[in-house]
């Protein structure tokens, strides 16, 4: 893995006013305490206590994914009330991994670096804003994004790669996509960045990350400290 040249970096952050964050990767771990594996089981579960079949979500839930469980009950419950059950389950779990969720390194410097250098934050995220602000207060971080928090909706079809959480963050925060800069860690948030034209950096913590990303085709690093110092390298040069 070869980090690009900080040149690289500091050009997207000078010609940037506006930083959209995925959460889960690039601001912490969400499942690390409260694991993946254990949410998309109790959502099997829930879908059994209300009358669906659990095992139509066996793929997903061995793939640990709670995301996948939710977007699976969508395809195959879509006439009944499955879905909004689900979510708010979804939802309930995510909140309670908040308090084992571990920071990732140098996010809440970097976090706090934009916030001092005036640029808006935004969070553009598949999980929930309820969540997200959960962990936000716990970390005294409230305050660095504001309003700008755009998590999942209701309808699982406007998940990320779904550019519909993006275009939210853009819209609440004035911003052009031209203006705007995405720090994501997968695929469905570079995908969703390109739609809307949102210049991207992928944050990719190991290999696998970095193979899916298609960092040779990106700007994509393997540690948020290099974003620190590329955002204090533009001091006194953003347009």
């Amino acid at each position: 893995m070869t980090n690009p040249h900080p040149r690289a970096l500091s050009a997207l952050f000078a010609s940037a006013k506006c930083v959209l964050f995925d959460f889960d990767g690039p601001v912490c771990d969400l499942f690390s305490g409260h694991t993946a594996k254990r949410v998309a089981e109790a959502l099997a579960d829930e879908l059994g206590l209300r009358g669906g079949d659990p095992a139509s979500v066996s793929e997903p839930v061995g793939e640990r994914d709670p995301l996948a469980v939710l977007q699976a009950v969508a395809g195959l419950y879509a006439d009944s009330d499955l879905v909004g059950h689900l979510e708010r389950r979804l939802t309930a779990e995510e909140v309670k991994a908040t308090e084992s969720a571990k920071a990732t390194p140098d996010a809440d410097v970097l976090i706090h670096t934009l916030r001092d250098e005036g640029y808006v934050l935004a969070v553009t995220t598949n999980n929930s804003a309820t969540a997200v602000n959960h962990y936000l207060a716990g970390r005294s971080m409230v305050d660095c994004f504001g309003r700008h928090v755009h998590g999942r909706m209701r309808d699982p079809a406007l998940l990320k790669p779904h550019p519909h959480c993006l275009g939210r963050a853009l819209e609440s925060t004035g911003s052009a996509a031209a203006d705007a800069l995405m720090i994501g860690d997968s695929r469905a948030d570079l995908e969703a960045a390109r739609t809307l034209g949102i210049p991207f950096i992928g944050y990719a913590k190991n290999h696998s990350k970095w193979e899916a990303l298609g960092a040779e085709d990106g700007v994509t690093v393997e540690r948020l400290e290099l974003l620190v110092e590329a955002v204090k390298g533009v001091r006194g040069q953003r347009r």
